[in-house]
């Protein structure tokens, strides 16, 4: 009876490990690890973990998808701080020039994402899809941090300042974990 009993409990351990080894919130955090930013990555993926299941696809789309939201609703944020009354023409300025980088990213972001619909399939086709994807999601990163970059030093003060480093802090991070898991995805095909 007793060996019985142990056997049940192995076979019970062993089901549980693979069920949770084949649950969407580990495929995601085991995906994640791999970032950057891995805590931002699972945090902010987990939620469509319903959706995403497995796919290493879906995977990068959505977090893709996230990318562009989160830029788009912080260019929104930009275009709203350059009507404020007031500001310094430092301030002006790195508004103008931050508002300029952050639409750069969401051109290229939205390429991306259209693009990486086309890598569906394996081969020639997929390799060159795959490259453009990395190349204008690398170039988004590369405008978000210039944007952020503009806000730096001591010339800036204020809520302005903080409020838009911190947005694009954010921003540069989701995009910069979506380009791992993209860089992730392409290799492995």
């Amino acid at each position: 009876m007793a060996n019985f009993e142990i056997l049940l409990l192995v076979v019970l351990c062993t089901l549980q490990s693979c069920f949770a080894a084949s649950n969407p919130t580990n495929f995601i955090k085991s995906s994640c690890s791999a970032t950057q930013y891995p805590a931002l990555c699972v945090e902010s993926l987990s939620v469509y973990a319903a959706a995403i299941q497995q796919d290493p696809h879906q995977l990068v789309q959505t977090a893709l998808s996230l990318a562009l939201n989160r830029t788009e609703s912080t260019k929104t944020f930009v275009a709203k701080c350059n009507k404020f009354r007031g500001l310094k023409p430092r301030e002006y300025a790195a508004l103008k020039d931050c508002a300029e980088e952050i639409s750069d990213s969401v051109d290229r972001l939205s390429r991306s994402l259209k693009e990486l619909k086309l890598c569906k399939a394996n081969g020639q086709d997929f390799a060159w899809h795959i490259s453009n994807v990395e190349t204008w999601v690398s170039s988004a990163l590369t405008d978000e941090s210039t944007c952020g970059d503009g806000f730096a030093g001591k010339a800036l003060s204020g809520k302005i300042k903080d409020s838009i480093r911190g947005r694009m802090v954010n921003v540069a991070q989701v995009t910069s974990n979506a380009l791992s898991l993209i860089n992730q995805y392409a290799a492995k095909h």
